[in-house]
């Protein structure tokens, strides 16, 4: 999944071509970067994404690199882009380099350059909504592998590469619909590379574990009386007491993060979507309190209810 916490949105050119096997020329440095800029310059942003355009660009590439390629739309108007190096041993399990082309929606007056003119600074730096998260990644791949080709380099295990699409609004129809689907069987993957934290420095931290995203929904009910009156058992009362429950364990996962007992990545975060308040009947009142809930790997359900308790 997208972290959407880091910042500044901007991709240093050292890390972009960390991922190349080989160094490159100036003038050739210079190429990749253009065309990392009209990747970027691509409006794929939330709620409009031009997948059409993202589309055109990424089969282009694969074109020209000599991949194999096949759009999937198990969503009108939500391509999923597959792209395939076959391997050596096509009998052996294939690996996955994932990434989407969604980026999430920006405030043009916040940002130092526009979102969409993937501007290069004086000090190297691309300043472009989707420069981390993640059309970076997808161009690496993309990059590595066309540099492997050319110095002869044959993989012993098939590579698929797949840009899907909304990711950003939980990806049920792009990467959820292709896992689900016949097309993914027969790609018989082992092993998926996604993404995972920006680096502001030549470092990388590696995740092998997998963050899954809970969706609760709080629903509290309570008889209703007229405003001038004082009543028990309203609502929003009945409300409050499960909200202190939450911001209690909220607070211990910051405690752990804090102290330094647990990573980011370790810790369940917990944070309100939205709170919808109501008068469906006239004998109960109604409110939903809605809360998206990331859970580390090691983490189980029935557990984690059992802290809500």
């Amino acid at each position: 999944m997208a972290s959407s916490s880091y910042s500044p949105h901007f991709l240093s050119l050292g890390i972009f071509f960390l991922l190349i096997t080989t160094t490159s020329s100036e003038e050739e440095s210079a190429t990749i970067i253009s065309r990392f800029q009209q990747y970027l310059q691509i409006d794929t942003a939330h709620p409009n994404p031009n997948y059409s355009l993202s589309t055109t660009f990424i089969l282009s590439l694969a074109e020209s690199i000599g991949l194999q390629y096949e759009t999937l739309e198990f969503a009108k108007g939500k391509p999923v882009v597959i792209l395939k190096w076959p391997g050596e041993k096509t009998q052996l399990s294939s690996i996955l380099l994932n990434s989407h082309t969604d980026v999430v929606p920006s405030e043009n007056h916040k940002w130092v350059h526009p979102p969409l003119s993937a501007h290069i600074d004086f000090n190297g730096d691309i300043y472009a909504r989707g420069s981390q998260d993640m059309k970076c990644v997808g161009l690496q791949y993309l990059e590595a592998i066309k540099r492997l080709k050319r110095n002869g380099f044959k993989p012993v295990r098939t590579v698929y590469l797949s840009f899907v699409p909304d990711e950003e609004i939980g990806g049920v129809d792009g990467a959820g619909a292709l896992a689900n689907s016949k097309n993914f069987e027969k790609m018989n993957v082992a092993v998926v590379l996604d993404e995972g934290l920006a680096s502001p420095n030549e470092n990388y931290r590696v995740f092998y574990g997998e963050r899954s995203p809970w969706w609760l929904v709080i629903k509290a009910v309570g008889s209703p009386a007229h405003g001038s009156k004082l009543y028990e058992n309203s609502a929003m009362e009945n409300l409050q007491k499960s909200l202190e429950s939450v911001w209690r364990f909220r607070a211990s996962q910051f405690d752990l993060l804090k102290s330094g007992l647990k990573e980011e990545g370790e810790v369940i975060s917990v944070n309100p979507v939205f709170l919808k308040a109501g008068i469906p009947s006239p004998t109960v009142q109604m409110i939903l309190f809605s809360f998206y809930l990331s859970l580390c790997p090691s983490t189980t359900y029935p557990s984690f209810c059992y802290q809500w308790n």
